[in-house]
């Protein structure tokens, strides 16, 4: 079976290792153009490119992929199969007729709950203790096509944002491997979605980045967790970007009951613990931000500097 592989992120690459690994003929692969990454604005290759290019693998990387001469390259390809991972385009129709098995989709979530772009930061600050993976078929549709097999993946208090990628990437490449056999053999027998279920998680907004402080603590928590490492929640001191990268858990926060009669954001402590903010509901204790300007640091450390005083108010726009 001559294979395609889609993918761009690091969330793709256990997912093309997994079917080298198992020996499928990937004839060739599509990826997003090369990106200028950091302050110096690197043109940079995309971690599914650094991968196939260490097997020798043929790269695609159409701008757009339902250009006409896009399309025609990758018929040029003859694939039987297509497998995409967080590829970052929308197949269209001339692609999804391509290939005689079809084109098969590794989501990151039981669908159809997270449907869209950002399915493992929303089910983190949803706080939900149970997401997955998904393998699909693909369909027009967005993330709407019949699912082929699915694993469920813990979301332990612990984990980010970047810690979940990482599992569901893993997990994504296990359950890849464990499907291949039955779709290769013409065993699958896919079911179906329940469209009235159907919950979306489109791409992360600037609004959805910043604290409300009116919030609960926990609803708080979970926002910071599934916002790290990027694109990271963020709250304003001193007019200028704070970004808040880490917290305790509320119900280990210090001083709970102290916010009852304090404005949700307003600094109650300081300590080796971090720093204590009221929120709408209880307290939450930051443990690691980053001022506008610097690097990630420890909070404790960075009050040790005098910056901040109890009663401040963050987010508000005088200080």
């Amino acid at each position: 079976m001559r294979v395609v592989f889609m993918g761009t992120p690091e969330f793709a690459v256990p997912s093309l290792q997994a079917l080298l690994d198992n020996g499928v003929q990937v004839v060739g692969v599509v990826t997003q153009p090369d990106r200028p990454v950091g302050r110096k604005r690197i043109l940079t290759p995309t971690p599914v490119k650094v991968e196939a290019e260490k097997h020798g693998i043929p790269v695609l990387q159409p701008e757009r992929l339902r250009r006409p001469e896009s399309v025609e390259e990758l018929k040029e390809l003859q694939p039987d199969l297509i497998v995409t991972a967080a590829y970052g385009q929308i197949l269209p129709k001339s692609v999804l007729e391509l290939p005689k098995h079809g084109c098969i989709n590794i989501h990151a979530s039981l669908l159809p709950k997270y449907r869209g772009g950002a399915p493992i930061h929303h089910a983190v600050m949803n706080g939900d203790a149970v997401t997955g993976v998904t393998i699909m078929y693909m369909a027009e549709g967005l993330d709407t096509g019949d699912m082929i097999s699915k694993v469920e993946v813990s979301i332990e208090d612990t984990d980010t944002q970047g810690t979940m990628f990482e599992k569901l990437s893993i997990a994504g490449a296990r359950l890849l491997t464990e499907t291949l056999p039955d779709l290769i053999a013409g065993r699958i027998q896919a079911v179906p979605q329940n469209d009235a279920e159907a919950i979306y998680s489109p791409n992360i907004t600037r609004e959805q980045e910043l604290i409300d402080w009116n919030r609960s603590a926990l609803a708080i928590w979970n926002q910071v967790r599934g916002l790290s490492p990027r694109p990271g929640a963020y709250t304003l001191w001193n007019g200028e970007v704070l970004k808040i990268w880490s917290c305790l858990k509320p119900d280990a926060a210090l001083n709970p009951s102290s916010a009852n009669t304090s404005q949700p954001g307003t600094v109650l402590g300081m300590g080796e613990n971090g720093i204590v903010v009221a929120t709408g509901s209880g307290t939450i204790t930051i443990t690691e931000l980053q001022p506008a300007g610097k690097k990630a640091m420890d909070a404790a450390q960075w009050t040790r500097g005098g910056q901040l005083s109890i009663g401040t108010v963050l987010g508000s726009a005088e200080q």
